[in-house]
């Protein structure tokens, strides 16, 4: 097969026309183009939330957002690419909170803002109702916005839509710690596991792969034994 069998399309990525295959990713579609990555991606498997890239297509007014690892290109899109979505960093023990509304209420006051519009939700690429965590949330039910935002990357596009200026995924965030920690507890096999660690059960095997050179702890890393429970 020869680049005329393939199906090509026009994309505008930062500005510049390229012509790419239009069965790529918006990553790979960039890569193709001559783009590369130095920040801005990560995984590439959806699971990190680095790649966050704003687009339009063509003859809409709308600006829409996905992971470029994931969203395929389409003819027309116009697309710039978000390598870093700052936030105000909040810094609490959470040995001193409580798994309750005055928790969020205090250390991201802005939730109370929230205009219940629902543009976060349809910001996010993984289709998380973000809204409905953050409403959760604001009442005080800590286990129904940890279980919504579970899937959260902190890609940071709802953030970016929100009129309110909230960061919803830190709410998540703060949700599932409050709720792993007052909630539901450390699970049997993880205490077992710090147990077995301060005991020193892996000492030796730590002490021998800190002499490994990088290509023996490669070989080491993937040829591993998984264990899926």
């Amino acid at each position: 097969m020869t680049e005329n069998d393939i199906k090509m399309v026009t994309i505008y990525v930062m500005g510049k026309k390229q012509r790419v295959p239009a069965d790529l990713t918006i990553m790979k579609a960039m890569e193709y183009a001559g783009h590369q990555f130095r920040r801005g991606a990560g995984c590439r498997g959806g699971f990190c939330g680095a790649c966050a890239t704003v687009y339009r297509k063509r003859g809409s007014y709308k600006l829409q957002g996905a992971l470029a690892c994931q969203k395929i290109v389409e003819d027309g899109m116009i697309i710039a690419q978000i390598p870093f979505s700052p936030q105000e960093k909040v810094t609490y023990k959470i040995n001193e909170l409580k798994a309750e509304a005055n928790t969020f209420l205090e250390y991201y006051p802005e939730i109370a803002r929230c205009l219940a519009c629902n543009t976060c939700t349809k910001a996010c690429p993984q289709d998380i109702m973000v809204m409905d965590y953050v409403q959760a949330a604001l009442r005080g039910d800590v286990a129904q916005a940890a279980k919504i935002s579970f899937d959260c990357l902190g890609c940071g596009l709802c953030a970016m839509r929100c009129p309110a200026e909230i960061v919803p995924y830190n709410i998540g965030q703060l949700a599932r710690r409050l709720e792993s920690k007052y909630l539901e507890g450390p699970t049997g096999h993880v205490l077992k596991m710090c147990e077995e660690v301060k005991a020193g059960k892996f000492d030796a095997e730590i002490e021998e792969m800190k002499k490994m050179d990088k290509a023996t702890i490669a070989k080491k890393y993937n040829t591993r034994e998984m264990k899926i429970k």
